[in-house]
């Protein structure tokens, strides 16, 4: 399996992404969570904690995170 990771989703904040990751989780997917560079330049580059989040997975994840996403 590849070790590379994919975007899976772009959120609207940390909680969201936290809800997204606990799902994945369950289902035994690995996954990250990292900010997006949407905006960026905003607060002089200071990271706010609030903002968008992108989630990340192994690639060879992708397609089965999807799936799991888009269903719930």
């Amino acid at each position: 399996m590849s070790d590379e990771l994919a975007r899976l989703v772009v959120v609207a904040n940390e909680m969201e992404a936290e809800m997204v990751r606990a799902l994945l989780t369950t289902h035994g997917i690995d996954s990250m969570q990292q900010y997006t560079n949407f905006a960026a330049g905003a607060l002089d580059g200071m990271p706010s904690g609030a903002g968008p989040r992108e989630i990340l997975v192994r690639a060879g994840d992708l397609s089965a995170a999807r799936e799991l996403i888009d269903s719930d």
